[in-house]
């Protein structure tokens, strides 16, 4: 009986060194997937102002094992309530923040007034109401299934042509105050951000030797390397176990510092690789010192009058600018329509004159495959040789991009300024192209 009993402790301690060894190799995909669901619920609910936050969580099979409460401005998620805890923090002005405790020390935020912001109240100027009503139908999905439908998932969409409101739709449970989250259209805000800056004198674009520590070839990054995504830093944009990507927004607290942590992989500005990382380190080099986690509110949100727009911060109080700006459909039009005004806003020029025209121009550099077009944080409809990327859309067409079929389209040719907010997690086409394209011939 000893000898058994002696076995089985011993068969016991190797089962439990054997689930601990696999929990610590598996623990960077699984704080990945409680991050992910941790900042989610908070920010929808905080944020966004709703209470269906698991309606924004990707397909994953860990989706059934996460546990997720929520009280007093925090959520926790955890697996199976015990594995894995990651905490989402809510800081008003700010949003939500993943780290182990609440962010302190942050900036009081700038106050936006709305009034300085035309379409947050302006009445709808319908067009041709046939034409508008049937292209709007198209994007959202009238004529599929209610499984395709919901899988195409558009939630809003707002049209502005010649500076006037034409059209506007929303899904259920969405209106023009649900801000929503546009993911990687907040790199195009970011150049925005960095044109205030450059207006102001405060930063150049060839300004070099960034970051202190950089004291190898990473010296020669420039400010204009970083926004147009040339740095040569090594990166991994893809989102599986232990890609950088996914380090940075669910594994770091100071996610500028680990991204300038990374080697390079190219000469700076020889080679174009999109990464997340960029954009986020450009904003903690240009944010310090110049306000910090309130340099969106005060360069950007109050001039413009974005009264609903949110940009997250991280744990060491620096703007995710790669990923977290939150805003109604309103206000992404809005700053459609003041990049298509080029940067000027009632009657004051708030970017260097010719900003926007060199800022969507496609960089001319050798490109990684799916980057054709990407220029100073928006999107070209041209390559760099002039070649057109989607010919229904006329050549002179950019946008900003983002995860789960975000999109703002400006139409300079055409006076058109097209916003489209959704949840196309799963959907291969999210139709907005074709949309575009629909409402753009039907408002000629």
């Amino acid at each position: 009986m000893p000898r058994l009993r002696t076995n089985v402790l011993a068969a016991a301690a190797i089962v439990a060194v054997g689930v601990t060894a696999a929990y610590w190799y598996e623990r960077p995909l699984l704080v990945t997937g409680t991050g992910y669901a941790a900042h989610n619920a908070c920010a929808v609910t905080s944020v966004g102002g709703r209470d269906d936050a698991a309606a924004d969580l990707p397909a994953n099979p860990l989706v059934p094992v996460l546990h997720t409460s929520l009280a007093d401005g925090e959520a926790s998620t955890t697996i199976l309530g015990v594995f894995a805890r990651q905490q989402a923090w809510e800081t008003p002005g700010y949003g939500c923040t993943l780290a182990s405790e609440r962010p302190e020390g942050l900036p009081e935020p700038t106050a936006v007034d709305e009034a300085a912001n035309p379409y947050t109240s302006l009445p709808l100027t319908p067009g041709d109401d046939a034409a508008v009503a049937q292209a709007l139908a198209f994007g959202f999905g009238d004529d599929l299934g209610e499984e395709d439908r919901a899988a195409l998932g558009t939630r809003g969409v707002v049209v502005l042509k010649d500076g006037q409101l034409v059209a506007e739709r929303y899904a259920d449970g969405f209106g023009p105050e649900t801000p929503q989250l546009g993911w990687s259209m907040t790199k195009s805000v970011t150049n925005l951000l960095v044109g205030r800056l450059v207006q102001a004198g405060e930063v150049g674009l060839d300004d070099d030797h960034l970051v202190p520590s950089w004291t190898d070839d990473r010296a020669d990054i420039t400010v204009r390397q970083l926004l147009q995504m040339t740095s040569g830093l090594a990166w991994d944009e893809t989102y599986r176990l232990g890609t950088p990507i996914t380090r940075m927004l669910y594994g770091e607290g100071d996610m500028g510092a680990y991204v300038a942590s990374q080697e390079l992989a190219h000469q700076p500005g020889s080679y174009l690789q999109y990464s997340s990382g960029s954009t986020t380190l450009l904003c903690d080099v240009v944010t310090e010192g110049r306000g910090g986690a309130d340099a969106p509110r005060a360069q950007l949100f109050a001039p413009l009058g974005l009264s609903s727009a949110v940009l997250e911060v991280d744990a060491a109080g620096t703007p995710v600018c790669s990923s977290y700006m939150w805003a109604t459909p309103r206000d992404w039009a809005t700053v459609g329509q003041f990049v298509l005004q080029d940067g000027m806003w009632d009657g004051e020029r708030l970017l260097p004159e010719g900003w926007v025209a060199e800022s969507t121009v496609a960089v001319d550099t050798e490109v990684e495959p799916g980057s054709d077009g990407y220029a100073s944080g928006w999107w070209s409809n041209a390559r760099a040789d002039g070649s057109v990327l989607d010919a229904d859309l006329p050549p002179d067409t950019y946008s900003a991009s983002g995860h789960d079929g975000q999109r703002l389209v400006v139409v300079p040719s055409e006076g058109v300024v097209i916003a489209r907010l959704g949840f196309t997690a799963e959907a291969e086409d999210n139709r907005i192209v074709s949309m575009a394209a629909d409402l753009v011939a039907a408002l000629r």
